[in-house]
C-alpha cells in the first residue's frame, strides 16, 4: 500500500546515440591532432595522468556492483575515448572520502552521500540521475511472524526490533527516518535501538531470518529481488514512502582539471544520450533499472540536505 506521494517536476531528456558518438569521435580526433601538433613542435605531449576512476556507494552485493559499474566503465571508455576504471569501495563513508581526496573522479552516490560529497568537495558537479530518481521510494518490510498486514500507518513499527541499511543511506535510513518522525515514531527509539545492516540486501536477509522484526530498504532493490524470486516468504512488504530525489552521478573538480572543462558536458551527454533502442546502451540502462538518464542539479537535493542537517548527518 502507498503513503501519500510528493510530486517532482521534470522528465526524461531525449538523446541521439549516433550523433553523440559522432561528437565524441570528433572530440577525440581533435585531441589527437593537437597532440601530434605538439610533438611536431618539439614539445612534450603528455596526456592526463591515469584513468578516469569511477566508483559507487556499496549499497548492494559486490558482485552486482562489479557487473554494473564494470559495464559502465567499458561503455564510457568506448564513448569518450579515454581510459575508465571502476574502483570498488568498502562503505559509504569511504566513497565520500575518496571522492574528496580525488582518488575517485566520478561516483554514483545516493542523495545523502551526494550532498555530503558535494559540500566537502568544492567545485564538484552533479552530472545525471535516472528517470526513476526524480520520484524514488523506500519500502518498509516486516517479518510475517509479526502478523502485520500492509498499511499506510507506520506507528505499529515503533515497538518492533528494527534495522535500517547503511547509516548514511538515503533510501535505507535518511528518508525513512524522516517519514517515521512525520508520523510520530521516534526513528531512534526502537527496542534496543535501531540496527544498521550495511546494505539493502543485508536488510532483507536480517528481516527474513527474524534477527530484526522490521526494516526499510530501497524500493528498486526490493522489486529487483522480487522479480528474481529472491524475496524470502517470511518478508512482508508493509508500506511505501512518499517520493524524493535520490541517486546521481557526481564529478570531482580534479577530473575536470585533468580532462578539460568540457568533461561535465561530455559526461552528461553520454548518460542522457543512452537509448534503449541501442543494444549496448540498453545493457547499461537495464543494469541501472532505468528507462533513461536525465540532467540534474544540486537544487534537486535541497530537501535531502535540509533533512540531513536536521538529523545531524550533514554539517
Amino acid at each position: 500500500m502507498r503513503l501519500a506521494r510528493a510530486a517532482r517536476s521534470g522528465g526524461p531528456a531525449s538523446g541521439s546515440p549516433p550523433l553523440r558518438r559522432l561528437a565524441t569521435a570528433l572530440v577525440a580526433a581533435l585531441g589527437l591532432v593537437a597532440a601530434l601538433a605538439g610533438c611536431g613542435n618539439g614539445s612534450a605531449a603528455a596526456g592526463p595522468a591515469g584513468p578516469l576512476r569511477i566508483g559507487a556507494i556499496p549499497d548492494q552485493d559486490p558482485e552486482v556492483l562489479q557487473r554494473l559499474h564494470g559495464t559502465v566503465a567499458d561503455s564510457l571508455s568506448e564513448e569518450l575515448g579515454i581510459d575508465v576504471e571502476y574502483v570498488p569501495v568498502t562503505d559509504y563513508a569511504a566513497a565520500v572520502s575518496l571522492f574528496r581526496t580525488g582518488d575517485l573522479d566520478l561516483v554514483w552516490f545516493g542523495g545523502l552521500t551526494g550532498v555530503q560529497a558535494r559540500l566537502q568537495t568544492p567545485g564538484s558537479v552533479p552530472i545525471a540521475q535516472r528517470d526513476i530518481d526524480q520520484e524514488f521510494h523506500s519500502v518498509f518490510v516486516v517479518n510475517a511472524a509479526t502478523g502485520l498486514a500492509p498499511s499506510d500507518d507506520l506507528r505499529p513499527l515503533a515497538g518492533l526490533r528494527f534495522t535500517y541499511g547503511s547509516e548514511t543511506s538515503t533510501s535505507g535510513r535518511l528518508m525513512p527516518a524522516w517519514f517515521l518522525a512525520e508520523q510520530g515514531v521516534d526513528p531512534e527509539g526502537f527496542p534496543g535501538g535501531p540496527g544498521f545492516a550495511g546494505s539493502h540486501d543485508a536488510t532483507l536477509a536480517l528481516v527474513a531470518s527474524g534477527s530484526y522484526e522490521a526494516g526499510v530498504l530501497n524500493e528498486q532493490v526490493y522489486e529487483a529481488r522480487e522479480a528474481a524470486g529472491e524475496i524470502d516468504p517470511a518478508v512482508v512488504r508493509y508500506a511505501r514512502t512518499p517520493a524524493y530525489s535520490d541517486y546521481h552521478w557526481l564529478l570531482g573538480p580534479d577530473a575536470v582539471e585533468r580532462w578539460g572543462e568540457d568533461l561535465p558536458e561530455r559526461l552528461t551527454a553520454y548518460f542522457t544520450g543512452l537509448s534503449s533502442d541501442d543494444p549496448r546502451d540498453a545493457a547499461v540502462l537495464d543494469l541501472f533499472g532505468a528507462g533513461a538518464f536525465i540532467p540534474t542539479e544540486a537544487a534537486n537535493y535541497r530537501q535531502i540536505e535540509e533533512i540531513g542537517r536536521d538529523l545531524g548527518l550533514v554539517n
